[in-house]
């Protein structure tokens, strides 16, 4: 199979790359390294299924080589770089997914849309499910994330009733692992920099809100299985871990992972950030036999390791 992996020189796309190429299909990145680096896919340079194209998705993307899936991963997805990159990152969660919506229109492609957690706003509804609607904010500092999200979601939603495409969407929650950029600005890199460096840890409001944490390999395990299995056209997944931790008890687990001598240090909550984020994931588990394997603490010294390399 020849799958296109949009954003593929990112944290989740150059693991999905490595992932599709060890079970035996052609891939090919796409990637306009604005957020990605090319040393997350340097080590696949050498496999002969491997291509990377350095593109933009909100261009034409019409005379690319024909594929069987697309995943789309093609976006900034840290709150300090999506907020810097507003534009970019709207664009290539509208513009871009409606261009590769229409190739896979073409190409009679199954498509896969990387959506996010953050499409459930301030969530009431605990673990959350797919089927909650979502509290967002449509005019803040996190709406063009947010909102493009959603406007994503809804683009596949017509391409599927319209034009009969094999589109699904994944709503990725908080992951981590090797090939993340340690000053990405996410929780986890940031905590694991300022640790490794004996600097204060920075917790922003009482510290505890919670996020659930997955391991990279978990999650992408989780996205090869809703990508390739047959008869999930229209499907709406969430792919995360049920385990609740909050940023205290994140904090005190890098700190003790590390041997650091930080201290935790508090600066106000940023506005619109939710106060707790939990999958439900009974309906992964009952579409795709898919939960989480790795615990936090066994991710995060497998992370810390890595970045101390």
């Amino acid at each position: 199979m020849k799958v296109l992996i949009t954003g593929g020189a990112g944290f989740l796309g150059s693991n999905l790359c490595r992932l599709f190429l060890e079970n035996g299909h052609e891939v090919i990145c796409l990637d306009n390294l604005g957020s990605g680096s090319l040393s997350n896919v340097e080590p696949l340079m050498k496999n002969k299924n491997f291509k990377l194209l350095n593109a933009d998705v909100t261009q034409d993307l019409w005379e690319m080589d024909k594929v069987d899936l697309i995943l789309h991963f093609a976006s900034r997805a840290s709150p300090n770089d999506y907020q810097t990159n507003s534009f970019e990152t709207m664009t290539a969660n509208s513009n871009g997914t409606f261009n590769l919506l229409k190739k896979a229109h073409k190409d009679k492609a199954v498509f896969l849309f990387a959506s996010t957690s953050e499409v459930y706003g301030q969530a009431s509804v605990f673990p959350t499910p797919e089927t909650y609607y979502g509290y967002v904010n449509s005019f803040g500092p996190r709406s063009c994330y947010d909102e493009s999200k959603r406007f994503g979601e809804t683009l596949c939603y017509e391409f599927i009733h319209k034009f009969d495409v094999d589109a699904r969407i994944v709503r990725i929650f908080n992951t981590y692992g090797p090939g993340m950029r340690y000053n990405d600005g996410r929780v986890v890199t940031n905590f694991i920099h300022q640790a490794l460096n004996n600097e204060d840890i920075t917790v922003y409001g009482d510290g505890k809100q919670t996020r659930s944490f997955c391991f990279v390999d978990d999650l992408t395990r989780g996205i090869y299985d809703f990508a390739t299995r047959q008869g999930l056209k229209g499907e709406v997944i969430n792919l995360g871990n049920p385990v609740e931790n909050t940023m205290l008890e994140l904090a005190d687990k890098i700190i003790k992972i590390t041997k650091s001598k930080s201290k935790i240090v508090y600066k106000p909550l940023p506005k619109d950030d939710p106060v707790r984020r939990v999958p439900d994931i009974t309906k992964a588990n009952k579409l795709l036999d898919w939960q989480p394997k790795f615990s936090l603490d066994e991710g995060l010294r497998i992370l810390v390791e890595w970045f101390r390399k």
